[in-house]
């Protein structure tokens, strides 16, 4: 019989975007006022939008002062998340030599400033994880692939992905599971942000009825129906007179809000190294409306999950008139709410949750 897990509370930097892009906070303010909110001990930081120089210049004076910093105020750091940006040459994909050299670099910068985890992004093969297992040995730091909307737990690039990391067998290859996969309903706050937009009801009404429809048609298993549901976003908002809108619609509309059953997380579930605990707003009854926080939260408990969840409010990009810290604070009230109806609890002190996440992966947490 497994054992109940015992989720460790966090945050990424990522849900503070607009105040951080806005100079109300520099890096080091935000960081305390993670620290200062008890939105940790869980501490995850964006690298190319958080660390400037990222990662070539980032210098010993910066990781000493980083270090000393999450020290000082007690956090705990879990993961840094990196990207594989294989376009950025104008005239053509990175190959494989390349590709490698780009995330070794930031898989440094993670061991250098005291991650255990490197998030790192779903466009990795199989081929590219096993030829970056090498990398995450060199500087024990844990790959966990981020499985994000459109994609969930049961698609075949992640199966695909399962697969080998299974026929590898080595701790340090995982998944993030990102609860946008497993969304129940298109968020209220950005059909709020539509009407501020100007949207007629009767176009946000049909919006819903085709996320439905969707939702009850099951997730997308392939590219391609991916892209026809993308599609299909675009010719509804072309059809009522707002073609203005049907990118945003389609972008959100399948990017953002994952259809899947959360059963899909089970196919993958001994391979989950870190969460991130995707959530869209908080409502008057103080619940998220369109995640299923209290079912996904007796999930990881009752499957022994004891790694970090790392609060990630997605709401920010279009809802410009609520605080995020607010939202936070709601939202990982659910969770610890969640986990103490499962017959556990959120872990919320910074040393039990370092020696917890030493047990959870394979390499011990350094900072």
């Amino acid at each position: 019989m497994t054992s109940l897990g015992t989720p460790i509370q966090g945050v990424t930097l990522y849900s503070f975007t607009r105040a951080f892009h806005a100079r109300q906070y520099d890096l080091d303010g935000l960081i305390r006022k993670v620290a200062a909110e008890g939105f940790g001990p869980g501490l995850e930081v964006i690298g190319f939008s958080s660390l400037r120089g990222f990662p070539d210049r980032v210098d010993d004076t910066f990781v000493g002062k980083f270090r000393d910093l999450v020290a000082e105020v007690g956090l705990v750091p879990t993961s840094l998340a990196v990207n594989v940006d294989t376009g950025i040459r104008r005239d053509r994909l990175m190959n494989h030599d390349e590709l490698v050299e780009y995330m070794r670099k930031q898989i440094e910068v993670a061991a250098r400033l005291g991650f255990p985890i490197a998030r790192v992004q779903i466009s990795l093969t199989p081929d590219a994880m096993e030829s970056l297992l090498p990398v995450a040995e060199k500087y024990g730091v844990t790959l966990a692939l981020e499985v994000h909307a459109d994609q969930h737990g049961a698609h075949e690039r992640v199966l695909a992905l399962r697969d080998r990391y299974e026929k590898l067998d080595s701790p340090l290859l995982g998944f993030t599971a990102d609860w946008g996969a497993t969304v129940t309903g298109f968020a209220p706050s950005l059909l709020e942000a539509y009407r501020r937009r100007g949207a007629s009801e009767e176009l946000l009404r049909q919006v819903v009825e085709l996320w439905n429809g969707f939702y009850a048609e099951g997730p997308p298993n392939t590219q391609k129906v991916h892209g026809e549901r993308f599609g299909a976003f675009i010719g509804l908002a072309a059809r009522n007179g707002r073609p203005d809108l049907g990118i945003d619609f389609g972008i959100n509309g399948t990017g953002l809000f994952g259809p899947a059953p959360l059963d899909t997380w089970l196919e993958i579930m001994p391979w989950v190294r870190h969460v991130h605990g995707k959530f869209f707003g908080i409502d008057e009854n103080g619940e998220e409306p369109s995640v299923p926080v209290r079912d996904l939260v007796r999930q990881l408990v009752e499957n022994g999950y004891s790694g970090a969840i790392s609060s990630e409010y997605e709401g920010w990009h279009w809802n410009n008139w609520q605080d995020p810290f607010e939202i936070i604070r709601g939202e990982q009230a659910i969770q610890r709410s969640a986990a103490a109806d499962a017959g556990s609890a959120m872990i919320t002190d910074a040393a039990e949750a370092r020696r917890i996440l030493n047990n959870h992966l394979a390499q011990p947490v350094r900072g």
